[in-house]
């Protein structure tokens, strides 16, 4: 592990009761021999569809592997990239983006995905912490990035992977690509893998430091938990600058030898009309997509064919109204998970062999749907304040620990001590746990002990947020609450305290943050107070102002 990141908190972290850090638990030792060994195994099976409207491009793992060849020939003979360097890549769902990504993986160089619907001030944020060498776009952002090039002296490429060449950018081309080409590849278990970046509480952005063993370990325990194999097809449509879409859809899959229908993006009056075309087996999903698709699609006649369909759901809170509407009218399961960046994607799911009335006992019975019981790479324990153990059904912080916990937040030592305090992953958010007469625990998510808001699976810093709000004139506290939404899972409320004798409106202060943040981000509805709570050292209890906000539950907000 990196010494910028390793301590010995983190490292115990990686072991369980059950196995220590080695052997690794998974079929391969790393990336590069996983996407070298399937791609030789499976080399005339399908593996990615690419679906943009009327588009529509497959690739086997074979021809999938000459493209992403071409990538890493141009990576390390062109641009001369080695082992550990990391490479940022400014894309959306494209086939382009996950070559680039896999070629990353092949050669041994960390990705550091863009989320480019995120501010430019974000933007170069995460460029330039991560200390990428190399920075690859999508014809679509070279233009948003043009203007910060000379901000990120870091950067010793800038490389386009689409479209008409545009001013500044190298095109990257195949030209060159020599079709006896054996790379050269300096990678361990310990190698960078992936880099994304999570907001924290602070408001600054954190890089989870992943490395090719827990990509590995996390994607065979999940492939293994749902016993994924080569007939095994994924809806892929959530964004793959996300964990969720990036590993449990696209490497996962690869994984177990199946294959993966990428859509562009999500749309909800297709999605149902993908599926069947396609013959998928499986997708993944946050609660925000099963309130779109209740909403928005009237009539679902599932075909025999894709009577075992089901939905892996997580990233974000699921209610048991929610996923009882979801059930009624589309008769579709709903395999509910929980996981972080941290654990690389999921740490646990609901098994899949409970019997009806054990299915809804855990989904609806006890307040909350539960996230089911630890996957084979990690266990998971309920901890007080001290790090001490809890029992059955008392609520405390969920922490894990075992093979796909990340190495640390690159350059964050304080943040690395807190998280790994006690030899665990610290979540941060607060739940319980219950064992079923076969001893198995099943665990429940809460709440958060952290403040961060998660909407539509995207985590925002109510920190960032306050910042803007207090900084409006006439409001004297303003505060970014999280509330409980069954669109979103969560929206985005303002608690303002204002100034003696100002005037101003939520209107207002709607329209000033509008300016200011990403729709996303921005508040959607404003309550006014006389004080905010605080703790006995002063710090603000926003928690505490969750209930002014449960009017708008059911709003769906444009």
């Amino acid at each position: 592990m990196r010494p910028d990141v390793l301590t010995e908190k983190s490292y115990q972290s990686h072991q369980t009761a059950q196995h220590a850090y080695e052997p690794l638990l998974a079929n391969y030792s790393t990336l590069t021999s996983l996407i070298e060994k399937r791609c030789e195994l499976s080399k005339n099976a399908p593996f990615l569809i690419y679906r943009d409207g009327d588009t529509r491009r497959e690739w086997s793992y074979g021809d999938f592997y000459t493209e992403v060849l071409k990538y890493a020939y141009f990576m390390q003979e062109h641009l001369g990239l080695k082992s550990g360097d990391r490479v940022a890549v400014a894309a959306h769902n494209h086939d382009q983006t996950v070559f680039t990504a896999f070629a990353c993986w092949l050669m041994g160089y960390a990705y550091v995905p863009l989320n480019m619907t995120e501010s430019e001030e974000r933007i170069n944020f995460v460029i330039e912490n991560s200390e990428c060498k190399a920075l690859f776009a999508l014809k679509e952002y070279t233009e948003k990035l043009a203007h910060v090039k000379e901000m990120l002296p870091r950067i010793q490429h800038f490389i386009q992977i689409s479209g008409v060449e545009s001013s500044g950018w190298e095109r990257f081309s195949d030209k060159k690509y020599k079709n006896d080409y054996k790379p050269f590849v300096d990678v361990n278990r310990e190698t960078e893998s992936l880099v994304v970046f999570t907001s924290g509480t602070t408001g600054k952005p954190k890089g989870v430091v992943l490395d090719h063993g827990n990509l590995l370990a996390d994607a065979h325990a999940i492939a293994e938990w749902f016993k994924f194999d080569a007939t095994d097809k994924a809806m892929t449509i959530l964004p793959i600058h996300h964990v969720n879409g990036l590993i449990l859809t696209l490497l996962t899959v690869f994984y177990s030898g199946g294959s993966t229908v990428l859509n562009r993006k999500f749309s909800a009056s297709n999605y149902f009309t993908v599926l069947q075309e396609e013959r998928c087996t499986f997708g993944s999903v946050v609660p925000t997509i099963l309130s779109f698709l209740g909403e928005t699609y009237e009539s679902f006649n599932k075909p025999e064919s894709l009577k075992d369909y089901f939905l892996i759901c997580g990233a974000g809170p699921l209610t048991v109204e929610l996923s009882q509407r979801f059930m009624e009218k589309f008769k579709i399961k709903i395999q509910h998970g929980y996981g972080l960046s941290e654990t690389v994607v999921y740490s646990c799911y609901l098994p899949k062999d409970l019997s009806e009335s054990e299915y809804q006992e855990m989904m609806y019975e006890h307040g909350f749907p539960s996230i089911g019981c630890a996957i084979g790479c990690n266990e998971m324990a309920i901890h007080d304040e001290e790090g001490n153990a809890l029992a059955e059904n008392e609520r405390g912080e969920i922490v894990i620990r075992g093979q796909n916990i990340m190495q640390g937040y690159f350059k964050r030592p304080e943040a690395n001590a807190e998280a790994f305090e006690f030899g665990w992953f610290r979540s941060g958010d607060e739940g319980f746990y219950l064992t079923d007469d076969r001893g198995r625990q099943f665990f429940f998510i809460t709440g958060r002990l952290k403040e961060l808001i998660i909407r539509g699976g995207v985590n925002y810093a109510p920190l960032e947020i306050d910042e803007i709000l207090s900084g409006i004139k006439g409001v004297r506290i303003g505060l970014a609450v999280g509330f409980e939404n069954n669109f979103y899972g969560e929206e985005v409320g303002a608690f303002i305290v204002k100034e003696e004798g100002a005037s101003i409106s939520a209107e207002d202060i709607l329209s000033i943050c509008s300016e200011n943040m990403p729709r996303g981000k921005c508040p959607k509805v404003v309550v006014f107070g006389e004080e905010a709570p605080v703790t006995a050292t002063g710090k603000y209890q926003r928690n505490k102002l969750k209930y002014l906000f449960i009017d708008h539950k059911d709003t769906q907000f444009t």
